[in-house]
C-alpha cells in the first residue's frame, strides 16, 4: 500500500473536484490553512476499519479545530464494493453515538463507485461524491453550523453541484480524474527531490 501515493490522489480530488469544481464551498479555507487531516487506515476487515475510526473521531474531538479542523479517512483495502460500505455508514454513525459526539461531530461519505438512490451507475451527478478511495469524512458539527451561516444558499448546494457535474459530462470528468493523478504525481516527484511543499496544480 503506497500511503503517499494515496494521499496525495486524495488531496488532489479535495484540490481539482471538491474546490475546484466548487462541489463544497466550505472546504477552501480548511485546506488552505492545512486543516484537513489525512489518514490512510491499514484496515482489512470491517472490525479495524471501525477501531481506526473510533480512534481519529476520539481524536478529532479532542484537538484544537485552529490545527485540525476536519479529517478524512481514507480505506484503500477494504468496503471497496458500494453497497458493504453503505451498510457500514449505520456502524460509523453508531461509533459516534458510542463516543457521545453525536451533535459535535458528523460522517460523511465518499467512495469511488458512489451511487445515490434512483441513479444509473455511470450517471455523471455521481461523481459529487466520488473519491479515488472509499473515504470516510469527519466534520465538526460546529465548522458546518458557522458554514451555513456564511453561505444563506447552503440548501441549494446540492441542485448546484448536479447541474456542474451534467455541464462537465463524464469525458470531463475523466479528464479531471487524470488532472488528480499528475498532480498526485507532481507532489510526489518533488517530494523525492525534496522539495518542502507539494507541487501546485498544473
Amino acid at each position: 500500500m503506497d500511503t503517499a501515493r494515496i494521499i496525495a490522489e486524495t488531496r488532489a480530488w479535495v484540490d481539482r473536484a471538491v474546490i475546484g469544481l466548487n462541489l463544497c464551498p466550505f472546504a477552501k479555507a480548511v485546506q488552505v490553512k492545512q486543516q484537513v487531516r489525512y489518514v490512510v487506515s491499514a484496515a482489512r476487515d470491517t472490525e479495524a476499519l471501525l477501531a481506526d475510526l473510533l480512534a481519529e473521531l476520539q481524536r478529532l474531538a479532542d484537538t484544537d479545530p485552529r490545527h485540525t479542523d476536519t479529517t478524512l479517512l481514507i480505506h484503500p483495502q477494504v468496503l471497496q464494493d458500494f453497497a458493504a460500505y453503505n451498510d457500514f455508514l449505520d456502524q460509523a454513525d453508531g461509533a459516534v453515538e458510542r463516543l457521545d459526539l453525536g451533535g459535535v461531530l458528523q460522517v460523511a461519505s465518499f467512495h469511488p463507485d458512489y451511487l445515490f438512490a434512483g441513479t444509473d451507475t455511470d450517471d455523471v451527478t455521481n461523481a459529487t461524491n466520488r473519491s479515488p478511495y472509499p473515504t470516510l469524512h469527519l466534520i465538526r458539527e460546529a465548522s458546518i453550523d458557522r458554514a451555513v451561516a456564511a453561505f444563506p444558499e447552503a440548501e441549494a448546494i446540492y441542485e448546484v453541484n448536479m447541474l456542474t457535474l451534467q455541464q462537465l459530462g463524464a469525458k470531463g470528468w475523466a479528464r479531471l480524474q487524470q488532472q488528480c493523478r499528475d498532480d498526485a504525481q507532481a507532489e510526489l516527484d518533488a517530494l523525492q527531490r525534496g522539495d518542502d511543499a507539494p507541487a501546485p496544480p498544473r
